[in-house]
């Protein structure tokens, strides 16, 4: 009897969904080495071309307006693509799923090396971003599977690797190459190293997520792609106009407001119909789960507060402390390194000690270095400004992924595609609107400050309007980060529903 019991109790855990596959015969390192590999060369694409921009509008003959497509077009694809993800892994192979991205990349970046003119370059930005929008949610879904909870902060941790260490040396490995290498290198240059992450996935990358095929709601599908969409589009060209981009009109533009209510009477449709589906696209259900609907407001707030210093920092040193936009690269790049290399060792931390004591320390640092930001000017030092990205980067990495794993593991395994769908999708939007946001600030406090100066037209004066307008932005940004900390204060760890179900069976089974 006590052997049937033990049976009966096992197959009922299985049937709940194990919290993590039993993957001790899979190697899990090479599986998530080919993870890494590829997200990080897609990530880094995203920020190697924008450094580029005037060279283009030379070589291509084609207005700066025209040119910022090239990065529009690609955070436009990743933001529709990524919501449409939960449904897809839940249709093909992690293998097929992780090969067909780096195909669709690889494939881009070698359009966009050969584009003869702008519409072929703007084509092959469009499957990149194809790629990249697959990338990020296979990536977290495959390590939420492939390692049990206890493990999972380490893993994830990498991650950092990825989306903060990537994006950061862009812009001065962009500048490193186009000192002395046409810009068609920036993609010629990737492309072994997509193609070597393609071999290599071949080679060790299994099978790991379940293919359950479940019904494909057209209606959901394009509602996604309207919402997410007109949303991200309509904040992103209000951001673009904000900075003074030819040829945008910021927020009294009627792309933009149009945008932005068409995208959000879609996105509310959207909503409604998955939570009225017996089998949604992306299960909103997820937010019933505490931690993780705390986790998803925490990591909004935290994103504008980041997008706050990587949008304001590069302006305030190029427009008023007037460097190459080289050398603003180079400021801002120890502190992104920084973060790659802690990433890891939080996570770490993370498994050893729960969340509570990287996240609440992490905001209350983040909201004394939002503070000091506060107080730069035009006699601030590149090397005091080094030191305060720095420890904005530490912050952020005793905040973002001990956050985001601790609230994906609340969820059931079935909510695993949906739970990174979401969180991602989130931090897209929530990078366009904090770009926008935080433009808009800055530009108001700028238009402020001359309109009662004496002489608004001398160059001393807007360098002035300038450092008080990122001043005041940033002001802003330290507001977002003490409602982080409030709720961070609410942080605890936790645990899937089946976990705590098997540890509940265990602990009453008979000895």
């Amino acid at each position: 009897m006590k052997c049937k019991k033990e049976e009966t109790n096992l197959n009922s855990a299985t049937a709940a969904g194990a919290p993590h596959r039993d993957l001790g015969e899979v190697k899990r390192l090479p599986i998530l080495i080919s993870l890494i590999i590829g997200a990080f060369f897609s990530i880094l694409n995203e920020t190697l071309l924008n450094i580029a921009f005037y060279d283009l509008t030379i070589d291509l003959e084609v207005p700066y307006s025209t040119i910022q497509w090239l990065s529009t077009s690609y955070m436009l694809t990743v933001g529709i693509l990524i919501p449409v993800s939960a449904l897809l892994v839940q249709w093909f192979t992690t293998r097929q799923m992780f090969l067909g991205a780096m195909i669709l990349f690889s494939l881009g970046t070698l359009i966009c090396g050969l584009a003869p003119e702008f519409p072929v370059l703007l084509v092959g930005r469009i499957v990149q971003a194809l790629g990249t929008g697959l990338m990020l949610p296979v990536m977290m879904n495959t390590i939420l599977i492939l390692y049990p909870p206890e493990k999972r902060g380490a893993a994830m941790g990498s991650m950092g690797l990825v989306i903060m260490f990537a994006p950061a040396i862009g812009p001065t490995l962009s500048g490193l190459i186009l000192e002395s290498l046409h810009w068609r290198w920036l993609f010629f240059l990737v492309l072994p190293f997509a193609i070597f992450a393609v071999i290599f996935a071949a080679a060790f990358l299994k099978n790991v997520s379940d293919v359950t095929k479940p019904r494909v709601d057209i209606l959901s599908i394009l509602l996604s792609t309207i919402g997410f969409g007109g949303i991200v589009f309509g904040f992103s060209s209000a951001g673009e106009g904000g900075a003074g981009g030819e040829g945008h009109a910021g927020w009294s533009s009627p792309q933009v407001y149009w945008s932005i209510i068409v995208g959000g009477v879609a996105l509310l449709l959207f909503i409604w119909r998955q939570l009225k589906s017996r089998e949604p696209m992306l299960d909103l259900r997820a937010f019933k789960f505490p931690m993780f609907g705390l986790t998803a407001v925490l990591l909004i707030i935290v994103m504008m507060s980041l997008f706050s210093t990587m949008l304001l920092l590069p302006i305030f040193l190029q427009q008023g402390l007037l460097m190459t936009a080289f050398a603003a690269g180079l400021v801002m790049l120890p502190g992104g390194a920084l973060n790659g290399v802690l990433s890891p060792f939080m996570g770490r931390l993370f498994d050893k000690f729960g969340p509570r004591v990287l996240v609440i320390p992490g905001t209350i640092l983040l909201i004394a270095v939002m503070y000091m930001f506060t107080r730069i000017n035009l006699e601030t030092t590149s090397g005091y400004l080094i030191l305060l990205h720095c420890l904005m980067m530490v912050a952020l990495a005793m905040i973002m992924m001990p956050a985001q794993t601790n609230g994906l593991n609340q969820l059931p395994r079935r909510y695993y595609p949906h739970g990174t769908a979401i969180l991602n999708t989130l931090q897209q939007v929530a990078g366009a609107i904090g770009v926008a946001f935080f433009i808009s600030i800055m530009t108001r406090g700028s238009n402020r400050y001359l309109a009662g100066s004496s002489d608004p037209t001398s160059p001393q004066e807007l360098l002035v309007a300038l450092k008080e307008g990122v001043q005041g932005s940033f002001h802003i940004g330290m507001y977002l980060a003490i409602g982080a900390l409030v709720l961070a204060l609410f942080i605890r760890r936790t645990k899937a529903p089946e976990e705590q179900a098997a540890q509940a069976t265990q602990s009453q089974a008979p000895h």
